[in-house]
């Protein structure tokens, strides 16, 4: 039985506040602590290591219902230095393909 997961699809935009010498996303970083935190309160699980497709970061989440997912996704979106244009894909762990699935804009 295949199980709901939702991701989170951030745009690649360096954040307003690196310099040349900095890294430019050090959002990402940020959030994959953020959902360690939330892993680690039971409020999700993070389904698979983040990874960078085209011009986005997208990051896994499953473990609870669709709309627990969301709103766990919402508050991500919502962080401070996350770029603006988040969104969600709620998809399974058996889809062929990452961003295949219903888009849900961000925040809630």
């Amino acid at each position: 039985m295949s199980q709901l997961v939702v991701e989170i699809h951030v745009p690649l935009t360096p954040a307003p506040t690196v310099t040349d010498d900095d890294y430019p996303y050090p959002w990402i970083e940020e959030v994959e602590d953020h959902l360690a935190e939330l892993e680690e309160a039971g409020d999700l699980e993070v389904h698979d290591d983040g990874e960078e497709i085209d011009d986005e970061y997208v990051f896994f989440i499953t473990g609870g219902a669709e709309e627990r997912l969301l709103r766990g996704a919402s508050r991500i979106a919502t962080r401070d230095g996350v770029p603006r244009g988040t969104y969600a894909v709620v998809s399974s762990d058996d889809a062929e393909d990452i961003g295949t699935g219903r888009r849900v804009d961000l925040p809630l």
